[in-house]
């Protein structure tokens, strides 16, 4: 006799509700609940690299720059998520009653693992072309100088662009900045990276 287990599905206000007492952070898509996964030092040292950049670099311009505490809510998809960096123009369009959910960035950063990067540059990768302020995707390999990146252009076409040089600069197309690979992978030690 073969036992099968039955997914429990939850509505977004259920997870929301489980979200604030949780002991680590989660995902909602479309009524699944899914446990994000720890992060490594090198993920770690590479979002706060591009984002310190990022903040110093339009210090006193109209954008915010946030990372991966404030989750994001994709409503055509039914997806709560928690990019590594996402910047947003202007002013932040919240859902909810808090301040905690975000809903209009126009740059996302993802710091690539090897558990998320099929999802992060597949079904991820729709689910944030959906958001119509969304306009450039940074997606960073943590094991090697390897930087993609999509960029919306003004057909609407998205634009993939890479750079694996530890001196070649990433030159943002949605914002005007840019900074090279060995500000990215500053104190980044591959040999401690994840297989």
């Amino acid at each position: 006799m073969q036992l099968q287990i039955q997914k429990r599905y939850y509505t977004p206000e259920e997870y929301l509700e489980l979200e604030e007492t949780a002991d680590y952070k989660n995902e909602y898509r479309d009524g699944e609940i899914v446990p994000v996964t720890g992060g490594t030092t090198n993920h770690n040292k590479l979002a706060l690299n591009f984002a310190a950049n990022l903040k110093f670099g339009l210090k006193g311009q109209d954008y915010e720059i946030y990372i991966g505490d404030v989750r994001l809510w994709i409503p055509r998809y039914r997806q709560y998520t928690y990019p590594d960096v996402m910047v947003i123009e202007g002013e932040p369009i919240y859902t909810g009653t808090g301040k905690t959910t975000v809903m209009n960035p126009s740059l996302i950063v993802e710091v690539l693992s090897k558990s998320t990067k099929n999802y992060d540059l597949g079904d991820k990768f729709i689910y944030y072309r959906s958001i119509p302020e969304f306009k450039e995707y940074i997606l960073i390999d943590q094991t090697k100088y390897h930087v993609m990146q999509y960029a919306k252009n003004l057909d609407n076409q998205w634009l993939l662009s890479e750079q694996i040089s530890p001196e070649a600069v990433l030159k943002l197309s949605s914002i005007e900045f840019q900074l090279s690979l060995q500000d990215i992978y500053e104190k980044v030690n591959f040999a401690d990276s994840e297989d």
